[in-house]
């Protein structure tokens, strides 16, 4: 199977002055860092997304069990 790299683009960042001058100094590629924080913030933010679109279920599924206790926990070894 052939795979291909994501397609770049390139954008204008703000970043802090002192930060930037540590990073060059330290040879951090700034283009993979700031991709990899994005890429985290983006992941936390759907997970956040999904969390909230499902609270209902999830907290319905909580009573249900602190009620019923887990299906079938006689069988459990732990």
């Amino acid at each position: 199977m052939l795979t291909r790299s994501p397609s770049r683009k390139s954008v204008n960042l703000s970043i802090d002055a002192d930060l930037l001058a540590e990073a060059k100094a330290l040879n951090v590629n700034l283009s993979r860092a700031a991709e990899t924080g994005i890429s985290e913030a983006v992941r936390k933010e759907k997970e956040r997304v999904w969390k909230e679109e499902n609270r209902e279920t999830i907290e319905g599924w909580n009573r249900y069990f602190e009620e019923h206790g887990l299906p079938f926990s006689e069988y459990r070894g732990f």
